[in-house]
């Protein structure tokens, strides 16, 4: 067994300058768990901040303008931090780093512009002139023109039709709010209200950005040049042919529509947590309730806004808006990263704040509520936990997947009844092909993704290797149980292998990016028995130690999502990146290898006076391509997690008798 302040035999991690001291595995572990143990909230979880690019603090800055309800001191802390997010040529990025991005940068000019920013200030030139260089505002996603169609800055010929008679659609039809995804349903709903009725901002201040277009918009042609597929254009002709046809729409039938979508979103306006927990849901829905005429004054209407304001970040010197929060993931992986940390140090400490972690979590999981989920699934059982403090109608699989792991971890008779309700709905969420999606069975209608609507190419929720590889994990973790899911994970496991990519990684759907994926899938794989020697599991370690870089850590960036070609690279390496690929590797039985070691020693090297590590780079996509966000927690447990299964796994050999 290794003692305090001692070195793993063979491990060559060695001490490593901390700060004007130095330190060891054991040390950095104690101040990486003393950190995380004080950020718990005193009822038991973790959140932390969830940051996405400064879309969503612009669409706050609009929403108060749409509304004419203008907090002048907040708009100001929220014009001061996305005047600081802007790139040397003036554009806004997606994700830090990155390149300019025409819709985001449209809506923080427009966003400053409304918080008063001059036009011939240098940042605000700047920005119209990139803005101008790429085609203009014209060119922006369908998001973008729909909001500058309700400002009157675009006609309403520049967005796809959205009907409110979508809600009366059959279910064989070729679109229905069944096939898509919880997002795009929860967003579309009350969208399609306020893109039936053509609703006027209030835009008190009457701003307008006519300096940001080309060509005049109502002379225009152009809106919908990025559509170029056949099967688009000809979705496209229809879009055109039902907004000639929309005044022969019967006024009952729109009245019919219009209740049908009303009573949807207000069934799941989910209190104080919002539509769908996700911040472009709830203004919709908090838009649509105006139009609707329900008074300021109704209690429903009131927790609606006061749900937006929930996602606020506020700050001295400036605010910003997150699209949602992450309280069951965060929990869940904090509560990971300890249990791994105590199997050696058997903290009192550390053991109550997870049993408290556990506890809180357990009063969240879903049983009899109702859920979209039960469309493809009515006769199963509900186990699920969902992402957000709140959020009834949807839960997560990949959440529901780490919180049950977590509470078999802690093994005590207590979580027994979470933990087989979770295991049942996730062996029941399974879709066709073996894989799993985040929170639907089979929405795989890719054509959809072809509508004019769907310019971000987001609107399915189809199976992704990372989720597929975190619900075996649990699921190979059941001892004895895990034969009653023995299809279901073979079923899973086939899946897996047919994704994996010809350079052995898998791809990263809800992380950053291919060692995101890699790492998922070998948990997965270790859990559910495959063998370290399996030939895909080999191709794996290869490209994970091709990808190591030369100070001993891993980065990987966005750009991958882009351009597929640069897998598991970026111009750093990050903690959180390292973190994975250290734990993918000893998941794949590379306990001794030099590229662990060296994994290890830049964490080492790398943790900050705080016990920290401090990435600045996003780590997620929300929507790949479109949407990216930063986890403020991953840089804070991801790397504790990673250094105390290395320890544990260094125990371990150790451990092990040596036949002669």
């Amino acid at each position: 067994m290794l003692t305090e302040n001692s070195s793993p035999p063979g491990s060559d991690v060695g001490d490593y300058a901390f700060g004007k001291t130095s330190v060891n595995l054991d040390q950095a572990i104690t101040l990486a768990k003393r950190q995380l143990l004080q950020l718990q909230d005193p009822a038991g979880y973790w959140v932390f901040e969830l940051e996405a690019d400064c879309t969503i603090p612009a669409e706050y800055i609009l929403m108060m303008h749409y509304m004419a309800e203008i907090d002048t001191a907040l708009e100001a802390k929220i014009a001061n931090f996305l005047r600081g997010q802007a790139a040397a040529d003036g554009s806004y990025p997606l994700y830090k780093g990155g390149a300019g991005d025409l819709s985001c940068t449209v809506k923080v000019y427009y966003a400053l512009k409304m918080a008063g920013d001059a036009i011939d200030a240098p940042h605000m030139l700047k920005a119209c002139a990139w803005i101008l260089a790429q085609g203009g505002a014209a060119k922006a996603n369908v998001f973008t023109r729909i909001m500058l169609a309700m400002f009157r800055q675009v006609p309403w010929r520049a967005v796809p039709f959205i009907p409110v008679e979508i809600m009366l659609l059959p279910r064989w039809f070729p679109f229905h709010l069944d096939k898509v995804s919880y997002w795009s349903r929860t967003v579309m709903v009350p969208l399609s209200i306020l893109c039936t009725y053509q609703v006027k901002a209030r835009n008190p201040h009457n701003i307008d950005i006519a300096e940001l277009f080309v060509t005049a918009p109502g002379q225009e042609k152009y809106y919908f040049s990025h559509v170029k597929t056949p099967l688009g254009k000809a979705i496209l002709v229809l879009d055109r042919l039902g907004r000639l046809m929309e005044p022969l729409i019967p006024g009952f039938i729109r009245r019919k529509a219009t209740a049908k979508a009303t009573a949807w979103f207000m069934a799941r306006l989910n209190g104080y947590d919002g539509l769908g927990a996700i911040f472009t849901a709830m203004v919709n829905a908090y838009e649509a309730m105006d139009y609707l005429g329900i008074p300021a004054a109704d209690e429903q209407r009131q927790i609606a806004r006061a749900a937006i304001d929930k996602l606020l970040v506020v700050k001295n010197d400036m605010a910003y808006c997150q699209p949602c929060v992450s309280p069951i993931w965060d929990t869940g992986l904090a509560v990971l990263a300890l249990q791994e940390a105590d199997i050696h140090d058997h903290d009192s400490h550390s053991g109550q704040a997870t049993r408290s972690a556990l506890n809180w979590l357990a009063d969240k999981q879903l049983r009899e509520e109702p859920g979209d989920w039960q469309v493809q699934r009515p006769g199963l059982a509900g186990g699920g936990w969902a992402f957000q403090f709140g959020n009834s109608y949807y839960p997560d699989v990949d959440d529901t997947a780490v919180v049950a792991y977590a509470m078999t971890q802690a093994d005590t008779p207590a979580f027994t009844g979470h933990i087989r309700r979770a295991a049942d709905w996730i062996a029941g969420m399974q879709s066709r092909n073996g894989g799993y999606g985040a929170f639907d069975v089979d929405n795989d209608h890719y054509y959809l993704n072809q509508i004019p609507f769907a310019d971000h190419g987001a609107l399915l929720d189809p199976p992704t290797a990372d989720v597929s590889g975190r619900c075996i994990m649990l699921l190979g973790k059941l001892g004895a149980r895990q034969l009653e899911y023995s299809d279901v994970i073979d079923r899973c496991v086939a899946y897996l292998r047919t994704e994996q990519e010809t350079d052995g990684s898998w791809f990263g759907r809800w992380g950053t990016n291919y060692i995101y994926g890699t790492w998922s899938v070998l948990l997965g794989f270790a859990a559910a028995g495959v063998a370290a020697d399996d030939v895909s599991v080999r191709r794996a370690v290869i490209w994970l130690k091709s990808k190591q870089r030369s100070d001993g850590g891993w980065g990987e960036g966005n750009i991958g999502y882009h351009d597929p070609t640069i897998r598991g690279e970026f111009e750093t390496s990050t903690a959180f990146h390292t973190s994975l690929a250290v734990l993918a590797l000893l998941a794949a039985g590379e306990t001794g290898c030099q590229a662990v070691a060296d994994g290890v020693g830049y964490l080492l090297k790398n943790q900050q006076a705080d016990g920290f590590w401090h990435d600045d780079c996003f780590n997620a996509p929300g929507f790949p391509k479109f949407f990216y966000l930063k986890y403020h927690g991953y840089d804070k447990f991801f790397p504790l997690w990673a250094l105390g299964r290395y320890r544990n796994a260094q125990n371990a050999s150790l451990e092990t008798p040596v036949s002669v």
